[in-house]
Parts: structure tokens; C-alpha cells; sequence
């Protein structure tokens, strides 16, 4: 890992943050948000088992994200540790229990697409129960997604203060970072440990939307472009 240099760890982390961005976007805000309907398991049930394609695409979506997150993980440490080692290998342990986290939540996604397509070993079983049981399991996977994303949070903390220490990352992408951390370790220690606040957490959600789409996504384009290079002399 010492022989990488810092420019090709930075290319190497923007490149994987963009490609879990774009991966996120399909996964979860398009094919997750279209399927599930939230206390509805008819519903959710009857547009899953007609989308199975779709869904499938959902869970390779969520697998190029455990993948990319690993290699994030790796290259940024490279690429932070010049700045503070102790904390960019700490933030680097955290964002990989978080994708431990993330592959445990995944498996209850690959739990529901075999109850939408084992109509043999289901048969026995009436079909409210089957569709009880996809959406539990499809709220299981909201739930432990939900407490990696407090794990996701405090390695967002870290590598928000190790940028702050570097004269070469712009201090709004710093600072961008913090918000970005604040916002998923509030609000999804409001969704694990405070459901009945529903209103809110949506407002808590609205309120930290900018600095956690633009915070990561922000820093993997500048990652991308700038990250790593020497400065142009006179």
C-alpha cells in the first residue's frame, strides 16, 4: 500500500464514491423506493414477484456498493494518511464495519427475492403469511442498514477532521463532511431508538439532505480532479 501514490489512491477513491453514488441512486432511490410500500405487504408483495428482474438489478446494485465502499476504505486511507495516520486508519476500520453491516442487511434482501420466486418450498405456507414475512424481512434491512449508517456517520466524522487538517482539501468539502456526519448519526439514532418521532426525523432528514448528498459526493469529485496532485509552481 506505501508504494501507491497519493494521486492515483484519490483517483481510485473518487472514481469508487461516484460509482456507489450512481449505484446508491438506482438501488435505493429508484428501484427500493418504486417496489416496497411501506405497512403494505400485499402491495409490496405483488410489485416485487412482477419485478423480480428489478429487483435483482436492486441487490447487484447493493453488492457494486459493499464493493466500492471496501475500496473507499483502502484508498482513502492512502491517500489520508500522510495527514494523520491514527485517525485515517480509524476511519478507514469504521467505514469497513460499516460494510460488514451493510452485507448483513443485504442478506435479508436475497431472503425476500427467495420468498418471491420458491413457489415449491412456499407452497404450504399461505401466501399473507409469505407476504408477512417479505416485508419483515424487507424492514430488516432498513433497520441494520440504518445502524451501520450510525457507523457510516462516525467515519465520516473522522475524515471530515483529518481533512480539516489539510491545506490542500477546500475547508467547505471539510466542513461539508462534518455536517454530513452530524446528519446520519442523528438521524439514524432517531430511526433505531426513536421511531415514535417520525415528523421529526423527516425534518431532520430535510435539514441535513444538502451537506449528505454533497459532503461524500462532493469530496469523491474533487477526490477525482484534484485530489493528490502537486501544486503548479510560479
Amino acid at each position: 500500500m506505501a508504494t501507491l501514490s497519493e494521486r492515483k489512491s484519490a483517483v481510485i477513491a473518487g472514481t469508487s464514491i461516484i460509482i456507489m453514488a450512481l449505484a446508491a441512486f438506482f438501488s435505493y432511490g429508484f428501484v427500493h423506493e418504486s417496489l416496497v410500500v411501506t405497512g403494505d405487504a400485499s402491495t409490496t408483495y405483488t410489485n416485487i414477484t412482477t419485478s423480480i428482474s428489478l429487483f435483482k438489478g436492486e441487490i447487484f446494485g447493493w453488492l457494486i456498493i459493499l464493493i466500492s465502499d471496501i475500496i473507499v476504505a483502502w484508498a482513502l486511507y492512502i491517500f489520508l494518511k500522510p495527514i494523520n495516520k491514527s485517525l485515517s486508519l480509524l476511519a478507514a476500520w469504521l467505514r469497513l464495519i460499516y460494510s460488514t453491516i451493510l452485507g448483513i442487511a443485504i442478506l435479508s434482501l436475497i431472503v425476500v427475492l427467495l420468498l418471491a420466486t420458491d413457489s415449491t418450498g412456499l407452497s404450504v405456507i399461505k401466501i399473507e403469511q409469505v407476504q408477512s414475512f417479505m416485508l419483515l424481512f424487507l424492514q430488516a434491512f432498513e433497520a441494520i442498514w440504518s445502524i451501520g449508517l450510525i457507523v457510516f456517520g462516525a467515519h465520516l466524522l473522522m475524515i471530515g477532521y483529518v481533512a480539516l487538517q489539510s491545506s490542500s482539501i477546500p475547508k467547505v468539502i471539510s466542513i461539508l463532511l462534518l455536517l454530513a456526519s452530524i446528519g446520519y448519526i442523528i438521524i439514524h439514532l432517531s430511526k433505531t431508538f426513536f421511531t415514535q418521532y417520525d415528523s421529526l426525523i423527516a425534518i431532520l432528514n430535510l435539514v441535513f439532505m444538502l451537506p449528505m448528498v454533497a459532503g461524500e459526493l462532493g469530496f469523491g469529485i474533487w477526490l477525482l480532479v484534484k485530489g493528490g496532485k502537486l501544486p503548479k509552481r510560479a
